[in-house]
């Protein structure tokens, strides 16, 4: 504790201390000359357009309705592996939903959804696109496009609609090609050349 003494010492040392008034912030303010930096990245932004890597075009597609089922696979698939994968025999490794997204949004994900699948050698998937039956015109616009898009890659193999308790035709199967890293480990394993 402090003494009587003390306390008014240090009072009289502070007397002419003023509490600071300005907030407890760093002042940052952007600066108003360009840098020669900034305007070489502003014309290089304006002349040089970002080249889309995405294959899936949104272009005009067949449209599909509600109760519409999706079925595709590539030439070499064995008929007894597709057949798994129309009954939704194998286990679902990830999924994809689809709804309440734009036909952009949805090219974008999908894109990005298959080649995360190869990356990580996920095989059996599903995509959650919607039937679409609130549409007023009938038309499934996500599942329309998804079918159009899915065979323009080449990681995917097949898709199949749904069963129902999976989503029925408001969902897609889809299976994915290995990766050529699995490929290799499956050479070495099994001592293929």
């Amino acid at each position: 504790m402090t003494s009587k003494d003390e306390r008014l010492a240090f009072l009289e040392e502070m007397k002419d201390v003023r509490r600071i008034r300005k907030p407890n912030r760093a002042e940052v303010s952007t600066p108003r000359e360009l840098t020669p930096g900034h305007l070489e990245r502003q014309k290089a932004a304006v002349e040089k357009p970002v080249r889309d890597l995405n294959p899936l075009t949104s272009d005009m597609v067949e449209p599909l309705t509600a109760h519409d089922v999706l079925s595709w696979m590539r030439p070499g698939i064995q008929h007894g592996v597709f057949r798994k994968l129309r009954l939704g025999q194998y286990p679902i490794e990830a999924r994809l939903d689809l709804h309440r997204m734009t036909v952009e949004e949805a090219r974008r994900e999908v894109f990005a959804f298959v080649s995360d699948c190869v990356r990580y050698g996920l095989r059996s998937v599903i995509i959650l696109h919607g039937k679409g039956e609130r549409n007023p015109d009938g038309i499934a616009q996500l599942k329309s496009y998804l079918a159009k898009w899915l065979p323009e890659l080449d990681s995917v193999l097949a898709f199949h609609s749904a069963q129902k308790h999976h989503g029925g035709t408001g969902a897609v199967y889809v299976m994915v090609r290995k990766s050529d890293r699995d490929k290799q480990n499956n050479r070495e394993l099994h001592g293929i050349r």
